[in-house]
Parts: structure tokens; sequence; C-alpha cells
């Protein structure tokens, strides 16, 4: 037989890593090790590979702090596999098109008689890899895709008639029963390590040209073993309290987990796991904080599950075809504002403006800010979409898809149009004392009182005197009438008549989830 690097070919297991980068609990990773251990083949042994695809990161609206996030995490994946004598391959592809090419150039360097990767679910990712899997076969390399992005895989949680959830509650509760039925969450370990083969892993570049980034690394520090202690610490020392304290910006409610998880630096088993044993055994009941937690971590695998079975919500689409009919406003000065923190809502820019120094906004706050976008400005929900996935550490575009289409009431969501968030007295129910706003927005350091969540408020606000030496603009929308305009907008859409209402909805302000 033909070699490469010394080594028949046909004998070895290459592993593909993407959005998975971790060692611990990787379906891919322990199947191919597992088959490599049934099979006893000598040399053989297991090839971790990952393709640097800067032409697919930009056609995604990949954050430069994400790439870059990515890159150290690589270092640390490859040095974790290399304590396991699993050297990783760096291999470079311009653009989607030429994954499959790349993909297979390297199955036959290192001789590789079957190729492990863990499944992604969105349109384009799909297809991606079956054009990998239609080239392998052609070199008749088997390819062995596994579900790992989720506890529970997609099209495994039904609905009574057999078809997709669309709405989150009656889907969390078949998620608990089926975990059950499946004898809870499990976790696949480890690979043990295998014998060294004649492989050097490749360098990690440290950068991509142009997707340099000025967040200092030290913000998010990388890798699997990172995502892992602070699992550990949150579930600790602050997961119980998780419930009271998640909604509160300036507040270290939450696991800030969502880079890790969004890059599979961590397996959603091993969250649900941790929490669960934290709450004796229980996914659900027991502490309040915990099972909020892993409350959470459904709502993700929600919007997976949705991703697969409408793969419309990848493709630019609203999830519910009346809102494709709303008549979205164009106006790039306010949406600029809104980019830039200059809108005059003070928690709405505090918000925007944490997002642009760390990567990263806290999940109140894109709640708050998406639907100021696309509720108090008419603004078409895909252009923050877009915004937030350019500027995310952690952009993953089922929740971010999610999330938008929820704030903007075109998505899987039982709550209708009418659901609008008041900036104000969400500012002062989550930031009661302002000082998320203050640390964020500097110009209003100096603002006393509950006067910071409205400074040009006539009745809350500062006196003339005061707002007129604001170094602040005054707020770019009227907020009441907004709510009037965006109100028209979705009857019309949905041709509900002037003056009337969705079956027992009010048209109010709300400030519930």
């Amino acid at each position: 037989m033909s070699k490469a690097g010394g080594t028949e070919l046909g004998t070895r297991s290459l592993v593909w890593f993407r959005t998975d980068l971790r060692t611990h609990d990787h379906a891919a990773l322990a199947h191919a090790c597992a088959a490599q251990r049934e099979r006893g083949v000598t040399p053989g042994g297991v090839v971790g590979l990952f393709v640097l695809s800067p032409g697919e990161w930009r056609a995604h609206d990949w954050a430069c702090v994400k790439v870059e996030f990515v890159l150290r995490t690589l270092r640390e994946l490859s040095a974790a596999l290399a304590k396991l004598n699993i050297p990783l391959l760096i291999r470079s592809a311009k653009g989607p098109g030429d994954v499959p090419a790349v993909v297979a150039k390297a199955a036959r360097e290192v001789g590789a008689a079957r190729v492990d990767f863990n499944r992604e679910y969105e349109v384009n990712e799909r297809r991606r890899d079956e054009a990998v899997t239609r080239e392998l076969e052609k070199l008749g390399v088997r390819v062995f895709a596994w579900h790992d992005q989720c506890v529970l895989e997609p099209g495994c949680v039904r609905t009574g008639a057999g078809g997709p959830f669309t709405v989150f509650t009656p889907f969390r509760r078949a998620w608990l029963r089926v975990s059950a039925e499946r004898g809870g969450v499990k976790d696949l370990g480890t690979p043990e390590v295998q014998k060294k083969i004649d492989l050097a892993p490749d360098e990690v570049p440290g950068r991509v040209p142009g997707f340099g980034s000025d967040i200092a690394p030290e913000r998010w520090p990388a890798g699997e073993s990172e995502a892992l202690r602070r699992l550990r610490v949150f579930v600790a020392e602050r997961g119980r309290a998780y419930k009271d304290r998640r909604d509160f910006p300036a507040v270290d409610g939450t696991s800030t987990l969502s880079p890790y998880l969004a890059i599979g630096a961590v397996s959603p088993r091993v969250c649900v796991r941790a929490a669960a044993e934290a709450n004796a055994g229980a996914l659900d009941g027991g502490s309040a904080g915990l099972a909020g937690w892993i409350t959470e971590l459904v709502w993700r695998e929600f919007y997976i599950h949705v991703v697969d079975a409408f793969p419309r919500v990848c493709m630019h689409r609203a999830f519910k075809p009346a809102a494709e009919r709303v008549a979205w406003r164009t106006d790039e000065a306010q949406l600029l504002a809104w980019q830039e923190g200059r809108t005059g809502f003070p928690i709405v820019d505090a918000a925007m403006r944490q997002l642009r120094a760390l990567g990263w906004m806290h999940n109140r706050l894109r709640m708050i800010s998406a639907m100021f976008l696309t509720k108090d400005l008419l603004i078409d929900w895909r252009l923050g979409e877009r915004f937030f996935m350019q500027n995310l550490v952690d952009g993953f575009l089922p929740s971010n898809n999610g999330g938008w289409q929820w704030s903007a009431s075109t998505g899987t969501d039982a709550q209708p149009y009418f659901r609008i968030f008041n900036p104000f007295s969400q500012s002062e129910r989550f930031d009661p004392d302002g000082s998320f706003i203050r640390a964020w927005v500097p110009e209003l350091r100096g603002v006393r009182g509950a006067a910071v969540h409205q400074p040009y408020d006539p009745k809350k606000g500062l006196a003339p005197l005061e707002r007129a030496k604001l170094e602040y603009p005054p707020p770019i929308v009227d907020h009441s009438k907004a709510r009037e305009r965006v109100l028209k907008a979705f009857k019309i859409a949905a041709g509900i008549a002037e003056g009337a209402e969705a079956a027992g909805g009010e048209a109010q302000d709300s400030d519930e989830d």
C-alpha cells in the first residue's frame, strides 16, 4: 500500500474539530478513540484536524474577538491533545467551498480509514458537511457524524403529534421527560492516552489577517481548563443565587460560560450534570437558582432544535411568516446611535458600550437593547442580529437569532407583538441604584439618584440648569409615540383591524421576560 508519513493508508482515525474545542465529553473524539482501541490497529492512532476558514467566518459575521478566542483555545486544545499523544493538524481554507478538498487532503496525508466529526445544524454548515462527506466517501474513507452540541439531539424531543416544538415551555417539559427516560445526562469522559504516533502537531497561528481585536486576551482566558474552572466556581459559589441575581447587570450573578459553550470548550452535558449534582441530582425543582440555570441551558437546546427543524431562520427569515410583512424603518443615523451607545436611553447606551468594550453583553441587556432597536426605533431585527454577531465573543447563531426574534416578536414566542419593554422602567428595576449605567456612561457619573435613568425627563430627571450642562444626548425617540408606531406596524402586518388587539391581550409596556 502507499504510505503517508511512514504509516500505511487506511489505519488512522481523523477527528475534525470545529465548534467543539475540548477533549472531555467530546462525542467524535471519544468514538474515534474507542474504535481505534477496538480494532487494535498498529501503527494507527487518532489525529486531530482544525481548518482555519476566514472566508467562512466573514460570511457568518464572526467577531474578531471570537476568532482570537478560538485561536487561543486551539492552542490549549493542541496541548491537551498532545498529552493524549494525539497531534492536532492545522489546515487553511479560503471559504466553505474549499473545506471539502482540504479535509479530504488531510485524510489522505495521515492515512485515515475514517473521519469523525460532531454535527452542526445551521443550513450552511450542514451543506458543507454533506459536501465533505461526499468527498471523503469518494476516497473510500468512512464518515461518522455525531450529535454532540446538545444534551438531547434535534429530532428526539417531539410534540404529541410528532412534530417539532415551537414554544419553549412545552419543549422544556418534554425535554425533562426525555432526559429522565434516557436515564439522565451522561458524560463520555476523556479518552485514554494512546500510543505515540509519528506525526507532530502543527503550530496554531497567533492571528488571522483581518481578525485583529483590541479587546485584551486577559478579558476572556481561553481553553477547556478555564471553562471547567468557571463552571466549578459558578455552581459552588453563585449557582444557588442565580435566579435572584441573574437579571442585574451590575452584579456578578451569571456564569459567563456562554463564550466557552459557543465554541465547545465545555460541553452542555458537563454543565447540566454539574448543576444537577449540586442540586441533589435534580434537573428541575430543588434550588431555584440551579434549576433556573439548567432552564437557560435548555433554552439554548430549544433554539438549536428550532434551527434544525426550521432552516429558514438561518436564511435571514422571520420564524413567523406574517412578520415578514412588517414595514421596518430605514434610519441610518438612529441605527448608528444605537450601535455606538448614543440613544439618550442610559440603560441601552450602557449595554451597547459594554458590548463594544468587552465583546459580551449581559443577557437582560441583550433583551432590552434588542427590543429598543426593534420596538422603539422600528428598525429591522436582522441588522441588530448581525451587529451582535460581529461583536460578540459568544456569538452563536441559534441563540443569537432566537433571542433577536424573541425580542422582535417575529420568532418562537407564545407572547404576541405587543410585548414592549419600557427601557426606563427596565433600567429602574434591574439597575436600581444606577451603578451599571454610571460604570459605562461616564457622562452620567455625576448624576445623583434616580435621575440617572431619565436625566431629561421633566418630572423624574435633572433640573433645567443641570440638563443644559449635561454632555449626554437627549432621547432620540419618544417611547410612548414609538410604542404606538410599532403596534400599528405589527397590526397592519398581521391584518388586525385598527383598535383591535390579539385575543386576550392588551397593548401595554411589559417588564416581564
